[in-house]
């Protein structure tokens, strides 16, 4: 008997790009993305979030797409409900599978998605798994997803009530961060998306965080500097630590861009959702900061600071579901299931110092859960 290891690499090219309006001057460039290396013109399903659907930007993207002709357009636009409902079943996803089926869509043929992160997810889980892989081009229409999950690899749905249960690691066929599309975005959504950039300043760049600090005011106004400096710089160190950090689909234990997100995954549920993704992870990186600040050295003037940050970008600090923390706390053993073996959670012993741990003490972060809604009644008084 021969046993044979072999270790073999897989090459994967990560196509970013940054425009100021994809549905009108830069157009072109997502038909050089879409044309590439082919010669002929291919067949494109283009799929849109609800969200957007009857907005201007959509209009003269789908006017653009319907008159090119370096690429073929299977379909009218197929709208995909947007939020978390697009996940929380099966449905979307079959549709989609319908729509590639009758559509012949292959290997070669594209699916471009503009959307909400939940629209990128289910998009891209079906374009992962028919024909195991379609090119799938993302346009992010949310600050949380141009900040982070639109230039991630993963796709997902979410199952027996736990968020991303079943789903894949596909690398996208190319990204476009575009300014104009976020002009569709409430304020809300706008605001609680930079909660990202708040975690990955934390967990890579000090002075990134430090940014984000003084910039908060104005980002929660919308300046179109500084937001566009914010989401630039965090989706640079999200895009870094995919391609180059050793791990991008996830394989080892530590997990550290999910700093914060084992409670953020359990109170979107708990919330039925009604909790954003961003507002859940700014909830989750407060209380892991504090926790931090308690157990490993992590100065508590800057756990503060990070709580104000927070409050400054329009944020809450605060959902009644940690009313409840032993609930609450049942999404670290979800989390250790989802990782696979022990428990591992990043925290800080500084800013842009990040360690991971394999125990949490429950009573101090009750306490912690106890000190964040101090700190949020204090903000409200």
């Amino acid at each position: 008997m021969t046993d044979h290891d072999i270790s073999f690499e897989v090459k994967f090219v990560h196509r970013l790009r940054q425009t100021d309006d994809v549905s009108q001057g830069d157009f072109s460039v997502l038909e050089d993305v879409l044309l590439g290396e082919q010669s002929t013109p291919p067949k494109v399903l283009f799929c849109l979030d609800s969200n957007l659907e009857d907005g201007e930007f959509a209009n003269q993207l789908i006017t653009r797409l319907q008159t090119s002709e370096r690429l073929r357009l299977v379909r009218e636009p197929m709208i995909i409900p947007g939020g978390e409902s697009c996940k929380n079943s099966e449905h979307t996803l079959r549709d989609l599978l319908a729509a590639i089926n009758s559509h012949d869509l292959d290997r070669r043929s594209y699916i471009v998605v503009a959307g909400g992160g939940a629209v990128l997810d289910a998009v891209g889980f079906a374009a992962a798994i028919a024909h195991r892989g379609i090119r799938l081009i993302r346009l992010p229409s949310t600050t949380l997803a141009q900040a982070d999950s639109g230039v991630g690899v993963k796709n997902a749905i979410n199952y027996f009530d736990k968020k991303n249960w079943i789903g894949t690691f596909a690398v996208p066929w190319a990204v476009f961060n575009d300014t104009a599309i976020l002009r569709t975005l409430p304020d809300r959504d706008f605001r609680s998306g930079l909660t990202e950039a708040v975690k990955v300043a934390l967990l890579k760049d000090a002075a990134f965080f430090d940014f984000l600090r003084k910039s908060a005011s104005k980002l929660r106004r919308r300046a179109a500097d500084v937001s566009k400096e914010a989401i630039a710089r965090s989706c640079q160190l999200h895009l870094d630590h995919i391609t180059a950090g050793g791990d991008p689909f996830e394989a080892l234990e530590a997990r550290p861009l999910d700093f914060g997100h084992w409670s953020a995954h359990r109170m979107e549920p708990m919330t039925n959702y009604a909790l954003r993704h961003g507002e859940a992870v700014g909830i989750g990186v407060a209380l892991d900061t504090l926790y931090s600040a308690r157990k490993f050295g992590f100065p508590q003037p800057l756990a503060h600071a990070v709580c104000q940050t927070l409050v400054d970008l329009g944020t809450p600090l605060w959902c009644d579901q940690l009313n409840s923390p032993d609930n609450v706390l049942q999404g670290l053993e979800e989390f250790r299931q989802h990782l696979g073996g022990r428990l591992t959670v990043t925290m800080l012993k500084n800013p842009g110092e990040a360690i991971n741990v394999h125990e949490i003490d429950i009573e101090v972060m009750k306490s912690c859960i106890g000190e964040l809604h101090d700190i949020a009644e204090r903000e409200n008084a």
